[in-house]
């Protein structure tokens, strides 16, 4: 995560900011704030263009893709295609969810490979794993599986000069016989090669600590998904700001947690329309948390 403002003049300055403002201790070139582009999966498929114009007039300038399949490739548009769009609005989607087709249940590495590609177009720094389907994340042997496969899939996207990163829900939380498929996902991927995207929402619905997670885990989770949880209902998400999460202590704790970039996101419950939803979260982050 970066800043926009160009304050740092001397070595002197610069240990004066880190130590003032904990999100300044990992990121001192611009404010960087993202969004993840499934928040606006009703819009994009009828309007790309104008939907990624809205988006950077909201104020983010970074965005995290979703939805490539080698068939419909972004919302019928080609990586190149989507990349010219994102360039012109000044926007760099620094990660994409890409759900590797089969790999991760048969190694079929077809869709992964055209992901990858993919990926390397958009100029992505992190190839991310969105979701593991119910049937293949039963048990504690279906986590170890999956942990192999993901082992396989950062080992290829190294290759290609990418980073894997994968993304939580809650249900890798439930508990197998006092651990948990989180705990092996962390445990048996390779910390040099996998890293992890923490959905900070997900992580307090399923009942546990963000900040409990970067202390036994630091440095290892380079990406965030922020989104708010409802007051009044805690299984909808709602405007950044205006929940029941209190962001402040966790992007204190940034540089811990090795957070480069944070993306938000809103799957439902938007307060009047999605545009004014990101820029509510937008204009709060950049105003209270950066």
């Amino acid at each position: 995560m970066i800043s926009r403002r160009n304050f740092i003049v001397t070595t002197g300055l610069a240990t004066t900011a880190v130590l003032a403002s904990p999100s300044f201790a990992f990121s001192m070139n611009k404010k960087e704030i993202g969004l993840q582009l499934y928040t606006l999966r009703n819009e994009l498929p009828k309007d790309v263009k104008g939907t990624l114009e809205k988006v950077a007039k909201a104020g983010y300038n970074t965005v995290e893709t979703y939805g490539f399949s080698t068939k419909d490739q972004f919302w019928g548009l080609t990586p190149k295609e989507l990349k010219k769009i994102l360039d012109e609005n000044g926007l760099k989607a620094v990660s994409g969810h890409y759900n590797l087709g089969s790999f991760l249940y048969d190694g079929n590495t077809e869709e992964l490979i055209s992901s990858i590609e993919a990926a390397k177009i958009l100029k992505n720094e992190f190839l991310t794993v969105p979701w593991i389907d119910e049937p293949f994340r039963r048990n504690i042997e279906d986590y170890k599986k999956i942990a192999a496969r993901v082992n396989e899939a950062a080992k290829m996207c190294k290759k290609e000069g990418l980073k894997l990163a994968y993304h939580n829900h809650d249900f890798e939380f439930k508990k197998y016989n006092g651990t948990t498929g989180f705990d092996i996902l962390l445990n048996e991927t390779d910390k040099d090669l996998v890293f992890f995207e923490l959905d900070l929402y997900w992580v307090v619905h399923s009942g546990n600590d963000p900040l409990q997670l970067f202390k036994e885990n630091p440095g290892r989770f380079k990406m965030w998904h922020v989104k708010d949880k409802d007051k009044k209902n805690n299984d909808l998400n709602t405007e950044v700001g205006s929940g029941t999460i209190d962001f402040k202590p966790l992007f204190a704790a940034a540089k811990k947690s090795g957070m480069i970039h944070f993306f938000v996101e809103q799957e439902n419950n938007f307060a009047s329309n999605s545009f004014e939803s990101i820029k509510s979260s937008c204009d709060f982050i950049s105003k209270n948390l950066l």
